[in-house]
């Protein structure tokens, strides 16, 4: 018969998760594991993921209707890009107030 799947702490944060599974990692790569044990692990290491993914696809979504509400004036991009565009305005004005 199967077992149930690995049952996580209903008060799981998301920065406990990924430290326990960054620790399941770390065991997993014991190579004095035994098959059982290892796929214990992977049973719980898989249930972690799932966790972490859906806890950071949640934040999305709330991060993409913040966003929505923000003034027409803010830009959003990567900072690269950001700080480009910033240096490319100010040396557009310095050459307008040149003679």
């Amino acid at each position: 018969m199967a077992k149930p799947r690995t049952a996580l702490p209903k008060d799981l944060t998301f920065e406990a998760a990924l430290a326990r599974l960054q620790d399941v990692v770390a065991e997993l790569e014991d190579p004095e594991r035994g098959l059982e044990a290892s796929f214990e692990l992977f049973e719980e290491g898989m249930a972690l993921a799932r966790f972490c993914r859906t806890k950071i696809d949640e934040i999305q979504k709330r991060v993409e209707v913040v966003m929505r509400q923000t003034p027409e004036g803010l830009r959003t991009g990567e900072l690269e890009e950001l700080e480009g565009e910033d240096e490319g305005d100010e040396e557009g004005e310095e050459e307008d107030t040149e003679p």
